[in-house]
């Protein structure tokens, strides 16, 4: 093979004339092909392959998908400056997706790690090129896009401290209630759009399972095991007054009727705000828009064999036994706490993580 490359180079005297891109003397020439061959030696062909090569791809990556944002800025804090004025509309015009669709979740920087758990899933039912980061805080913003150029976003204004807020707490609250708004927002730009919390893992892809063309589709939080060929439509409410829907696995068509659930969600979250008293949080306020608007709205519930909840999956071995291949997405809920998430999980075979970084758009953060 070495002899080989040598034998090419001496058989191609004019090498440097097969790129003509300026004028050049014979002496130049020649003194260009001596310092190459005595500098390189036998590999002085390969490497202006190399260089060739390299050149090549600096003319052509940014064409590769034309609308990354800033991804050759000059530096560091213009970068920060461009992300901080990147709008809703170029992000999903960035992501758009295949059939206009787009994967939402919302994350501030302590859930970095679920975020990444989250995104290694859907990138092996290759998905991940439809997602859109809704970031919490500017340390998202940032990791994100450092990252991953193009799929976070920040929508001011920025909530106050980001910590791993607790279920129930006002922090919690303040943080989902901005939810039905961002996802009113993307709808208003033309986009079909599914949003996940970043505690759930994708073992299948959820799109086929998409039937029709309804207005909204959702889940039952409900632990009790429901029928192999139960009802689609909206459950009976409960003892409460309303259904038991689950606001963290939804998917929405750019129609009238899910946006006139997510208007009536809007109301709702205002009418019930957070205090030391209810502690509520956004599901309630979700469950009575469903329920207020069931007349008017192309409701769809989707198959509980599928995406159970986490009251389901996680305590009933014999059901998943039962129902083994049939899992699509799983909500890793009816539990609280940051460290006993991620323990569940990992228990349970579904922390990716720590095996699986390189598998995410992400790499290791």
């Amino acid at each position: 093979m070495t002899t080989f490359l040598h034998q090419r180079q001496q058989q191609q005297k004019p090498l440097v004339d097969a790129f003509p891109l300026s004028p050049r003397s014979s002496s130049f020439n020649y003194v260009f092909h001596h310092r190459t061959s005595s500098l390189f030696g036998r590999s002085g062909l390969l490497l202006l392959f190399l260089l060739s090569l390299i050149l090549l791809l600096f003319v052509f990556i940014p064409r590769i998908r034309p609308m990354t944002p800033f991804l050759f800025s000059s530096s560091s804090s213009s970068a920060l400056s461009h992300w901080r004025e990147y709008t809703l509309a170029q992000a999903t015009a960035f992501v758009g997706g295949r059939n206009r669709t787009i994967i939402v979740c919302a994350v501030s920087q302590p859930y970095l790690p679920f975020l990444q758990n989250w995104l290694i899933s859907i990138a092996r039912q290759k998905h991940q090129d439809e997602v859109l980061v809704i970031a919490e805080d500017y340390a998202t913003l940032y990791t994100v896009n450092q990252k991953w150029p193009g799929h976070a976003v920040l929508i001011p204004p920025v909530p106050d401290a980001q910590t791993a807020h607790k279920f129930g707490s006002q922090g919690f609250f303040n943080f989902t209630s901005r939810r039905p708004r961002h996802l009113l927002d993307i709808l208003e730009l033309g986009y079909n759009v599914m949003y996940n919390d970043v505690d759930m893992v994708w073992l299948a892809d959820p799109f086929p399972y998409l039937e029709g063309h309804h207005d909204v589709y959702f889940t039952d939080d409900m632990a009790a095991v429901k029928p192999f060929n139960h009802p689609h439509n909206l459950p009976q409410p409960g003892k409460k007054g309303r259904t038991y829907i689950c606001s963290c696995m939804i998917f929405l068509r750019p129609t009238d009727g899910a946006k006139a659930v997510l208007m009536k969600w809007i109301k709702e979250l205002q009418l019930q705000p957070w205090s030391k008293k209810s502690r509520s949080n956004d599901q309630p306020a979700f469950n009575w828009a469903l329920n207020k608007t069931a007349g008017q709205v192309d409701m769809y519930l989707l198959p509980q064999v599928a995406f159970p909840s986490g009251g389901l999956y996680f305590k009933n071995e014999t059901w998943v036994k039962e129902t083994k291949g049939k899992h699509v997405i799983i909500h890793n809920n009816y539990i609280t706490g940051f460290e006993k998430k991620i323990r569940r999980f990992h228990d349970s075979g579904l922390w990716l993580v720590e095996e699986y970084a390189h598998e995410s758009p992400l790499g290791r953060i």
